[in-house]
C-alpha cells in the first residue's frame, strides 16, 4: 500500500484530497507547512504531493533542498500559476509531474498512479531512507549526497539492513542473508564491519540512523 504525502495549507482542499487518496485505497501524512512536512519526510513515503504556496516558505525552495540532500521520492506539484515558466521551473527544480488549479480529483489520482508506477520501474535499481541512497546497479551509497566510502561487504550489509529498514534484524539473519554462513555469528566480524558501517554513516553529520539493540540486533532507522 503507497504511503502519500500531501503537503497544502488550504484545509478544505487538503482534506478533499486526503480522503479522495484514503478512499482509493493509499494511506496519508498531511502538512499545513513546511516544517511539518519536514519531520514528516524522516518517515517512508512513496511519493509527495506539494503546494508552492505555504504560510512558513516556498514550496519550490523546499523542493531544490531535498532533491539537494539526494532524495529522490516522486513529486507532484500542485499550484494556481499556471505560466509556462512557472512549470518549466517546478520540473528544473526536480518535479516529477505539475498540475494546475483547479483540477479535477480523478486527474490527481491518474497523476498519482502514473508516478508510483515510474517509482516502481526505478525501485529495482535504488533504495533509499530519507537521505541515504543506495544505487544497486552502480554499487554506490551516498548519505546528504555524499558518497560512502564502503568495502564490498559492508555494502551488502547496507543493502540488506535498507531492505529491513525500521526493522531489528538479529545477528543470525545477517549471518544467514549477507555472509551466507551461520559460523558468521560465533566472531565479532559482525560487530567490525557494523562498526566500519556506522562511522561512514555518521562522518555526514547527519544523526545517528544504525542503531545497536541490546539482546536482539541492530536496526536501521528511527532509534528503537
Amino acid at each position: 500500500m503507497s504511503h502519500i504525502l500531501v503537503i497544502e495549507d488550504a484545509p478544505r482542499l487538503l482534506r478533499s484530497i486526503v480522503r479522495t487518496l484514503e478512499e482509493s485505497g493509499y494511506t496519508t501524512a498531511s502538512a499545513q507547512t513546511l516544517a511539518e512536512a519536514a519531520r514528516l519526510l524522516a518517515y517512508n513515503v512513496d511519493a509527495i504531493v506539494l503546494d508552492l504556496m505555504l504560510p512558513d516558505g516556498s514550496g519550490l525552495d523546499w523542493l531544490a533542498q531535498i532533491r539537494a540532500a539526494n532524495n529522490q521520492t516522486p513529486v507532484l506539484i500542485l499550484t494556481a500559476r499556471d505560466a509556462i515558466t512557472d512549470r518549466v521551473a517546478g520540473l528544473d527544480t526536480g518535479a516529477d509531474d505539475y498540475l494546475v488549479k483547479p483540477f479535477s480529483l480523478e486527474e490527481l489520482l491518474a497523476r498519482i498512479r502514473a508516478l508510483l508506477r515510474r517509482e516502481v520501474r526505478s525501485a529495482s535499481t535504488l533504495l533509499t531512507l530519507g537521505a541515504l541512497s543506495v544505487d544497486l546497479l552502480k554499487r554506490t551509497a551516498t548519505r546528504e549526497g555524499i558518497p560512502l566510502e564502503l568495502q564490498n561487504r559492508q555494502l551488502e550489509l547496507l543493502i540488506f539492513l535498507m531492505r529491513h529498514a525500521n526493522e531489528i534484524v538479529s545477528r543470525e539473519m545477517i549471518a544467514h542473508e549477507v555472509w551466507r554462513e551461520p559460523t558468521a555469528t560465533w566472531t565479532n566480524v559482525i560487530e567490525v564491519h557494523m562498526t566500519q558501517l556506522r562511522k561512514q554513516l555518521d562522518r555526514t553529520g547527519s544523526p545517528t540512523i544504525l542503531h545497536t539493540v541490546r539482546g536482539r540486533g541492530y536496526l536501521l532507522g528511527d532509534a528503537p
